[in-house]
This record gives structure tokens, sequence and C-alpha cells, in this order.
């Protein structure tokens, strides 16, 4: 087999795994927008269908990671290869991740949908979770189209987002002290609230991925953070 014949067929195993990776992509940003739509406007329904469609994310990581793990004892990728290859896994385990936290979202708003609700915070929370879809999406772009600029961008995002959690936090703290009854829902809400902030970071860990791919280092500064408000007690539920 020709050198060339190997490296074609390298780029081609390697473009089908990136495929699977974006195809993941897709439907995590599904899972957090539809995981938001439920808990917003109390929708059962919607909120098992994320609940299931987790499986199929997940099954699709453990593929990736099976065809990534093929393709590196078949081809014996060069270093920089090697690097795709590894970033690729990263990703779909931030990907994965980002379901888990999807998931956690829905099965919340069951829970949720049997109490009164909290003025204003279905709303907040979906905006949160739309600027992270954003994030989320213009990582897997950078990643595609090796964009650093896009990374960077998306890096300094992730401030805003935690700036979003610090401001329901305190509203949810506000809440709870107007009105003990809210106490328990609020507590779920804040649940919700910091594992979407976590997506955010998940976002954000991928456009690193991809600043690492084409540089071949992490970025030196450290990861811009909002000034972050005391937890409640703060559990991935």
């Amino acid at each position: 087999m020709s050198e060339e014949h190997i490296v074609k067929s390298f780029d081609r195993d390697l473009e089908a795994i990136q495929a699977m990776v974006m195809k993941m992509g897709g439907m995590v940003e599904t899972a957090i927008l539809d995981g938001a739509k439920a808990l917003e406007t109390r929708d059962e329904e919607l909120a098992d269908q994320v609940r299931r469609a987790d499986k199929a994310i997940d099954a699709l990581e453990e593929r990736i990671n099976e065809e990534a793990a093929r393709l590196i004892a078949l081809r014996a990728p060069a270093a920089s290869d090697l690097r795709v290859v590894l970033s690729v896994m990263k990703i779909a385990g931030s990907l994965e991740r980002v379901g888990d936290y999807a998931k956690n979202m829905a099965k919340r708003a069951h829970v949720l949908g049997q109490m009164t609700a909290v003025g204003g915070s279905g709303g907040a929370l979906r905006r949160m979770a739309r600027a992270v879809v954003d994030m989320l999406s213009d990582a897997l772009d950078a990643y595609v189209h090796r964009d650093v600029d896009l990374a960077h961008d998306v890096r300094r995002r992730d401030c805003e987002v935690d700036q979003m959690y610090n401001a329901l936090f305190r509203e949810f703290l506000t809440h709870m002290m107007e009105d003990p009854r809210n106490i328990t829902a609020c507590m779920h809400l804040h649940f919700i609230a910091k594992n979407v902030e976590r997506m955010g970071d998940h976002a954000t860990t991928i456009a690193e991925q991809v600043i690492y791919l084409v540089t071949g280092a992490l970025p030196e500064e450290v990861r811009p953070k909002a000034e972050s408000v005391t937890a409640i007690g703060v559990g991935e539920g």
C-alpha cells in the first residue's frame, strides 16, 4: 500500500469521525434548547424527549471513541495527526457531558412542573441556555475551520455566562428570603443554572482544544471568569 493511499485513507476515516462529532454537537444543542423550553413551558412530554435523546448522544460518543481508537491502532498517525484524533475524543467527551447536563435540566423540569412557578426564572434560564448554545455552536465552527480567533472569542464569552449565573443566583436568594415557600423550587432552579454555567465551561474547553490543535499549545492566559457568588450547595442533579 502506497504512502499516498495510507494518507488518503487516514483523512477519509478522520473526516467520518469528525462528521460524527458535528452530528453529536447538533444533538446536544437541540437537547439544551429543548430542555430549557420544557422548563419554561412546563412541557413534560418535551422533557421526556430530551431524557430519551441522551441515550443516543451517549451511544454516539462511544462510537466516536471506538473509531478514533481503531484509527490510531491501524494508521499509527504522526504527531500532528495524532493531536487531531485526541482532540476529537476530548471534544466528544465534553459534548457528552453537556448532554448529561441537558438531561438533568429535563429531569428537574418534571419536578418543577408540580410547583408554583418562580416569576421569570424559566425565561432567564432559557436565555442563559441560548447563550451557551451559541458558544457551543461557535466552538464547533472554530474546530471545523481551525479558527483560533473564533475560539478565543468563545473563551471570552464564558465570562458573560458566569455573570448571568451570578445574577440568577442573587435572584433566587431574593425569592427565598421573600417567601420560604419558594425555597425548594429555587434550590432546583439553582442546580439548573449551575449546570448551564458548567455547559459554558465545556464549550470553552472545546474552544481551547481548537487553540491547542492549531497552535500546539493551550492558551497561557487564565480562562476569563466572572467573580463567583457564594454557592448554596451545588450538585449536578
